[in-house]
């Protein structure tokens, strides 16, 4: 280095963290030969609990190969895209290894999608056979004549429950749910699996470790929603960084699977990362604060995984109160920005709940499955998100460019190492914009978010490049606003947007949701207006603040900041 510029990527790992490898050996093999791998090692250690009933690693391998042989038979074949829209539950999971297993794509989808999100999902894949829960089923229907579904396999949760929750699921659950006709043309689960005995050749399929095995679905940095298409490498080598970044993981420990299986966070992290070890998954269908707060403890989970707002959800549990959590090993904060002050909060409620850690944060994009970069156990700056993964780089550049920027100077975050997905699906144009080979032969993800990394290459996000606010000249970054307004004692959560303004182009409004019995008032704004006055810069200060019983949420638990800029727009525009 000289003259502060930066000429080469920077060395991902350091001496001083100790116990965490530079560089590491990579699995040469498709996602579920690792877990097949790791279960001829473990055969009889829980996979995961789903609702009070454990699946063994050996259960797991047998039902993924009997669910393979059904997509066998049904004529599914390597290359072919296989939709998946299910909660975090057991059919999910054998199917998801299946697909891989046969040499298919699994396409991950939200169950909850509308009618036409599913439609497009199904028909931008050209998936062939979906597999959904029966609650689900009537959606799919309406839309599969447009679509280029073959075969719809529907799944129950009642399926995978013991006995005696199962009486209880069906008096309660079971009833709400729409019947579906008896002679509705679907394959129902169980009948499913026993397609498996027709099955006589071989299913499985030489996969190597850069072919596609999954798409995600990400907004990306245009906004628009694309599929990411990503390798069996992708996910491999996530599982090993994860794991690498966390020497203090044992085989056996217990990772509460909150995080849902069509995003990255909850398929790679929380799901694939802790099978391809030997972990054990506590499977969370439907996600609730309480049901969280009550599955850490039952389990006594070792590492627990969500958004900053399933955290701040958490804090205010009274179910919590007086818990033990000195079984936690690691709580990991990512898929958006953890304030400062809220992580003050929660590391504080560990504290008082006997946990020996704190939170760590840690970020990545969908465009590398998911986390690419973690504070590490022995050393924390407060405001960073960490330092890369083992094999990871990130440097900072002038936006839009290959120029690396000094340490310390704000710009554009980008990404490279073995998790950088292969492309965006059917998208070559898209796909040259986020991809870019340097003069240093890495290819590099840009993001689009802004950050800065100091000297000893820690990592600080500062926002989406998109949701910054350019206000008579200044830029001005929503999450710093949000940072101050959730420290003051009245609120619980904040979100920033930008308004249209006739004279700085854009001002700043404020969805303020304030704590339990404080006043929703004129007189409360005016407190709030005055604190802002006092902690941020004039021309920072909220033009406007809103309270909110609710904030908006996307669906894997961020802030909906797009809800409210939509929202705001209708409302100017009927004004108008």
């Amino acid at each position: 280095m000289t003259d502060n510029t930066i000429t080469t990527p920077r060395t991902p790992w350091y001496d001083h963290m100790e116990g965490i490898p530079t560089h590491l050996e990579y699995f040469e093999g498709t996602m579920f030969e690792a877990v097949e791998l790791i279960a001829t090692k473990y055969p009889n250690k829980v996979a995961f609990d789903f609702m009070g009933k454990s699946t063994t690693y050996k259960r797991l391998v047998d039902e993924v190969h009997a669910c393979a042989k059904s997509l066998k038979t049904l004529g599914v074949r390597e290359g072919d895209k296989v939709t998946i829209a299910m909660p975090n539950c057991p059919q999910a999971i054998f199917m998801f290894y299946a697909v891989n297993l046969i040499g298919a794509i699994a396409n991950m989808i939200h169950p909850l999608s509308a009618e036409k999100e599913i439609e497009f999902y199904l028909n931008e894949s050209e998936s062939i056979t979906a597999i959904t829960l029966d609650q689900f089923y009537h959606k799919f229907e309406k839309i599969r004549a447009r679509t280029t579904i073959v075969n719809i396999i529907i799944a129950s949760i009642k399926d995978e429950l013991s006995k005696p929750v199962k009486v209880g699921y069906m008096m309660t659950e079971g009833r709400k749910q729409e019947k579906i006709p008896k002679d509705a043309p679907v394959i129902r689960w169980n009948d499913f699996i026993k397609m498996s005995k027709a099955c006589f050749y071989n299913y499985r399929v030489t996969r190597k470790p850069e072919d596609p095995a999954v798409i995600l679905y990400s907004g990306g940095t245009t906004g628009t929603t694309k599929g990411i298409v990503l390798t069996n490498l992708n996910f491999n080598a996530l599982g090993k960084q994860v794991i690498a970044a966390n020497p203090m993981f044992e085989p056996g420990d217990k990772m509460l699977a909150a995080m849902p299986l069509f995003h990255g966070f909850g398929l790679g992290v929380c799901i694939h990362t802790m099978l391809m070890s030997g972990g054990r998954c506590i499977l969370v269908p439907r996600f609730t604060p309480e049901s969280y707060a009550k599955l850490i403890t039952k389990y006594k989970c070792n590492f627990i995984a969500g958004v900053p707002t399933l955290y701040e959800a958490l804090l205010r549990i009274p179910s919590m109160n007086g818990k033990d959590l000195s079984h936690l090993k690691g709580v990991f904060s990512g898929g958006d920005s953890l304030s400062i002050e809220l992580k003050k909060k929660l590391d504080a409620f560990l504290k008082e709940h006997h946990g020996s850690i704190q939170v760590r944060e840690g970020y990545g994009t969908t465009e590398t499955v998911t986390a690419c970069c973690l504070t590490p156990p022995s050393k924390a700056k407060e405001g960073s998100i960490g330092i890369p993964f083992p094999d990871t780089y990130i440097k900072i550049v002038e936006p839009d460019t290959d120029k690396e920027l000094p340490y310390g100077e704000e710009g554009e975050i980008l990404l490279a190492g073995p998790t950088v997905m292969k492309e965006y699906m059917d998208k070559p144009e898209e796909t040259a914009k986020t991809l870019r080979t340097h003069a240093d032969g890495l290819t590099w993800v840009y993001t689009g978010d802004l950050g800065y990394m100091d000297d000893e290459g820690f990592i600080y996000f500062r926002g989406r490049s998109k949701r910054m606010i350019v206000s008579s000249g200044y830029n001005i970054y929503p999450g710093q606003i949000e940072n101050i307004l959730d420290a003051n004692d009245y609120v619980q959560m904040s979100c920033v947007i930008g308004i249209p303004d006739e004279i700085k182009m854009q001002a700043v409004k404020a969805f303020v949701m304030l704590k339990p019995k404080v006043p929703a008032t004129d007189a409360m704004k005016e407190v709030l207006m005055n604190y802002c006055k006092e902690h941020i810069a004039k021309y920072a200060i909220p033009k406007e603040i809103e309270f909110r019983e609710e904030l908006p949420k996307t669906l894997v638990g961020k802030v909906a900041y797009r809800v409210l800029e939509e929202e705001e727009a209708a409302k100017r525009a009927e004004a108008n």
